[in-house]
């Protein structure tokens, strides 16, 4: 995570500002969530390195559903769930994980200059910059989960290491 984690401080950073600005959360919720966002770094723990983990599941101040129904409404984002999208072996080598797992992430097909990328994180601008910065061509959105996301790349990378013959993912301590 630390050749990232500029990537993951802005990501977060503009997510917080976005949900603050649709007034999804209050400011104070955010500061909070910051704050326990630097301790998930710093155990290096990638699935709680996330500002939206914390302030869904931690402390419970929005629900992901209602984060993905926003989206879906003012943006016009689809949703997908990845658990029974079977992603092409072209896409499953070059998916870099730490860029998945600092902006929750992830390009799942391509069809001629179209790319299609599910991601958790839609609300932060970095994050979509980035992503159209990588990919060139045009990108079409859907929103999925933080859960969905994280089950699907270390899938990948399960898939990725037994191929290579290794036993542990990549990045877990």
């Amino acid at each position: 995570m630390s050749e990232n984690r500029p990537l993951l401080m802005r990501a977060n950073r503009l997510l917080g500002a976005s949900l603050v600005e649709h007034n999804l959360v209050k400011i104070e919720d955010l500061e909070n969530a910051n704050e326990r966002l630097l301790e998930a770094i710093a155990a290096n723990d990638r699935r709680k390195c996330s500002v939206l983990a914390i302030i869904a599941y931690e402390m419970k101040t929005v629900r992901e559903e209602d984060l993905l129904q926003h989206i879906v409404e003012t943006d016009g984002i689809g949703l997908i769930d990845l658990r029974n999208y079977e992603i092409g072996d072209d896409i499953k080598k070059s998916i870099d994980f730490a860029d998945c797992w600092a902006t929750w992430t992830v390009p799942f097909d391509r069809e001629e200059d179209f790319h299609f990328v599910a991601t958790a994180y839609y609300l932060s601008p970095a994050v979509r910059a980035h992503w159209q910065k990588k990919l060139g061509g045009r990108i079409l959105w859907y929103g999925t989960t933080l859960e969905v996301i994280a089950d699907h790349l270390e899938k990948i990378e399960a898939e990725r290491n037994q191929l290579a013959g290794l036993t542990q993912p990549v990045g877990t301590t």
